[in-house]
């Protein structure tokens, strides 16, 4: 059916407001330099659960999770996606999907499907920038043609961004939002870097440079909805 790399039989900040089940899918198109989950990368792994581990815990937290979350890697890659989360709603969860958003096309085949996307966004909109921060992809119009899905669909989402010293600026933020707020994105946070085991340079401060700047902040505040930050 779909390649799971792993299951978190119990989360309460996967899908904000929601007792979730996290099923980390194999595979993923990207390198962020900063990704947690590097296991999950290559699409060709067998993944340490399976869908039949997933419908068996499914059937006994009937009643006690509200949702299903296909988390990554990268969901879309999965061919089968859909019809794995049609299978979930029918059991009775609501449906929940963590994208980058690298394939529109295989967005729009499940976005009527789910009633919460997490968007990452991973840098500014500029080619340059998003291959550094995704290991070489830079086409994003994709990424654009996405956003624009998830606004003519009326599905909730939120856009978040991972705030690595190591590859964005404070400026950079700026532009995001900008862009974002442009589209009609209304709901937006920004994340706390923790160095990955293999990054033995960046420091604390280093991190927290996005947080502190109250001029950065107030500005973001002022520009959606619906704001806060993630530490």
């Amino acid at each position: 059916m779909i390649n799971i790399g792993d299951i978190e039989k119990f989360s309460i900040v996967d899908w904000p407001s929601k007792i979730s089940v996290v099923v980390f899918l194999q595979g993923c198109p990207w390198r962020c330099p900063f990704c947690y989950n590097q296991s999950l990368q290559d699409f060709k792994t067998q993944g340490n659960a399976s869908w039949d581990n997933l419908l068996h815990l499914l059937e006994h937290r009937k009643g006690v999770i509200d949702a299903v979350v296909f988390s990554g890697g990268e969901p879309l890659m999965q061919q089968n996606l859909a019809q794995a989360m049609d299978i979930v709603k029918e059991m009775g969860f609501e449906v929940g999907l963590h994208t980058g958003g690298y394939d529109p096309q295989a967005l729009e085949k499940v976005i009527f499907k789910v009633s919460w996307v997490g968007f990452d966004i991973k840098a500014p909109f500029d080619a340059a920038k998003y291959k550094t921060a995704t290991g070489g992809f830079g086409d994003v119009e994709k990424i654009k043609q996405s956003i624009k899905i998830l606004l003519q669909s009326g599905v909730h989402f939120e856009c978040r961004t991972t705030c690595d010293p190591r590859i964005l600026e404070i400026n950079d933020i700026y532009q995001i939002a900008d862009t974002l707020a442009d589209f009609g994105v209304t709901e937006y946070y920004i994340q706390k870097y923790r160095p990955i085991p293999s990054d033995t340079t960046t420091q604390e401060s280093d991190c927290d440079k996005f947080f502190k700047d109250e001029k950065l902040i107030a500005y973001l505040q002022s520009k959606f909805q619906i704001f806060e930050t993630r530490k």
